[in-house]
Order: C-alpha cells, then structure tokens, then sequence
C-alpha cells in the first residue's frame, strides 16, 4: 500500500480534470484560427479563462495563461514596470532566481523566527530608491506559513510600489481572490491542487504594462507568446473549480500524535494541509528513504531539482540551526487524503522514532 502525502510537490490529477483535458485533446484546431475548428478551440480555451478567473476573484481579460507558475513568477518580475526589486527571504527559487536575473537591483527582506515577513523592515526598505516590485508568496511551499499580504500591500501603495504575489501553494487550499488580496500580479499553477503539470497563469491588474518574456504571435493579448495548451488548460480550469477539501483536522490529527518533533511555523497562521516538523537527531535523508521503503511519499523541508535532500532557505531565513533545518521534513495533505493514511503515516513514523531513541 502506498500513501501520498506529497501534494505541495504535486497533487493527483483530479477525474475532473482528466474529463475535461481528454474532451479538449478532440479538439482539432488551433485556438487562433479563425475556421470552424479553431473556433472551437478558442471557445474552450474562453471558458476555461472565465473558469479560472472565477476561482481567483478576477475577470478574464487579466489572466495571462503560462506554462506553470515558474514561468508566472519570471514574467512578473522581469516584465514588471519597476526599476528595482524587494524579494522575502522564504520565496519560492523561480522568484528569488528570477530576481537575480532581473538586471535589477534587489533587497532581500527579512522574516520572523516563524517565517513571517517583517513589515518594519519592509516600510524601510521603501522608504528609499526608485519605483519598486514587492515579491511576498500568500502561502510557503515547505512550511505552510501565511504571509500579511493585506498589510504588505497598504505599505506598498504608501510608498506607491508594486506587489507580486506568488499564490501557487495556496490555490485550492485557502480562498485567494485578487480583487480582495489588491495585489498587481498573481501567479498560479495547476498541478499544485490537482490539475496537469504544464499549466498556470498570472494575474496582471487591468491597466498594468508588463512586458512579454516570450515573443513571437500576439496569444495572450500580447502578454505571451505561443500556441496555448488548450487541453491543459482545460484540465486546470476543471481543477480550480472544484470546492476546497476541508482537511485541516486530518494535520492537526497528525501533529499531535508527533512526539518529540519540532514543528515549523507553528505560532504562524499556517496551510490547513502542510506540516514542515524534524525530530532531533534523524536526517531528512534517513527519514524520507525509511518512509519511502514503508509506502509512504513525503519530501524534505526543501528538495531540489536533482531529487537529493538539499539546504533549505527557507528555514535558515528564519534562524533555525543546520543540525536541525537539516532534519525536517514535510508532509502536505490533499484531496486524496484519508485518516488511513495518517495512520499509516504515525505507524511508520513511531517505528523510525523509536529505532532513532534506541540507537
């Protein structure tokens, strides 16, 4: 039996959303033609935009529909009519990469021991230099850590900057609407709350040049250039459609039952679905190959794209020492997540506990 508990890497495609991808791949044209079968395909690549929209609060002409949220954030933060950048400590790398490829200048802005952004530093950090782009994620993909994003954005507009926000973590598991949040740009992805892998948007605030990453025909109102994906954007609209799975009893079940771990972001307004926790004296890489062997997916605090256990930013902007910030681990809960699977999780975790004690 294998348990799943690795939906902040990626959740399980949805039937919803196998559905509505599988009738889109009929589909024969291309969405910018204009004959009978390119009409098609534009009136589903349409409806998936209003889709979308609607599940982020928003109307349909701001939604620039990207290859997945790396590409959202690359585009916002390059595109983005400001002449220097100010990036949390916690992003997510294709926004703190991004930011270093940019060409322009950028401040790092520091958080709490709970990973929360620090707001007196941020109102500093405004207080002086040219126009700016704020990059604050709503939700952290490791610890689950919301961000004031409200407040972040009434200093923003004192000082007359930008706001990004990276929502990718946070689709699908707590409300994000655009309008509400009063961001600039929002990025999203798919595969984040069990859509396809290859399909994401942002949000760009109506009136608000961005300029194109991409460039070749005028898909996307210009904003990105390229034949669209219409079958997985199909497959995202469905996903983001469905109705929020209430889950947060099933973590807060399990982090009860985690003797002796120290969980991360706990004093912090958090996920409903993420636990990021370490149990002093057992590695993450000892962890996650013990879980694995006993069925159980889970990844550490921070994986890296060659798959090996790699240092997490994130814990060590909020202070956390290496002995411990190289222990945690993250269990991220889903749609498909049953208490069975807690259970099956505690069992196997019992057993490594255990065995670390009696070592």
């Amino acid at each position: 039996m294998r348990t799943y508990l690795d939906h902040n890497a990626t959740s399980p495609l949805r039937e919803t959303a196998r559905t509505a991808m599988l009738a889109a791949l009929e589909l024969k044209g291309n969405a910018s033609s204009i004959h009978a079968e390119g009409r098609a395909a534009r009136a589903s690549l349409d409806a998936s935009r209003e889709a979308v929209a609607r599940a982020l609060g928003t109307i349909a002409p701001m939604v620039v529909f990207t290859s997945g949220g790396s590409e959202a954030n690359n585009l916002a933060l390059k595109g983005a009519p400001a002449e220097r950048l100010i990036v949390s400590a916690v992003e997510h790398p294709s926004v703190i990469e991004a930011a270093k490829a940019s060409g322009k200048p950028v401040d790092v802005l520091p958080v709490d021991g709970s990973g929360v952004v620090d707001l007196a530093a941020l109102d500093g950090l405004l207080a002086t230099g040219p126009k700016a782009l704020v990059s604050v994620m709503l939700a952290n993909n490791e610890t689950g850590v919301i961000q004031p994003l409200r407040d972040v954005v009434a200093l923003a507009q004192k000082h007359d900057a930008l706001v990004h926000c990276d929502a990718v973590q946070a689709l699908g598991k707590i409300a994000v609407n655009f309008g509400l949040l009063g961001v600039d740009t929002l990025s999203v992805s798919a595969h984040k709350l069990g859509g396809p892998v290859g399909a994401g948007a942002l949000v760009i605030r109506d009136g608000l040049p961005v300029t194109a990453l991409l460039q070749g025909g005028g898909q996307e109102l210009r904003r990105r250039a390229g034949t669209e994906n219409v079958a997985a954007i199909a497959g995202f609209a469905a996903a983001a459609e469905e109705k929020r799975i209430e889950i947060r009893h099933l973590r807060d079940a399990l982090e009860e039952r985690l003797e002796g771990a120290v969980i991360f972001g706990a004093a912090a307004e958090r996920l409903p679905n993420t636990s990021c926790f370490a149990l002093p004296g057992l590695s993450a890489e000892t962890a996650l190959m013990a879980l694995d062997l006993a069925g159980i997916a889970v990844s550490s605090g921070s994986a890296c794209s060659s798959g090996k256990v790699a240092k997490s930013h994130v814990l060590a902007a909020m202070g956390l020492p290496p002995e411990l910030a190289g222990n945690a681990i993250r269990v991220s809960l889903g749609w498909t997540t049953t208490a069975a699977d807690i259970e099956h999780f505690i069992t196997a975790w019992d057993r490594l506990a255990a065995r670390r004690k009696a070592a």
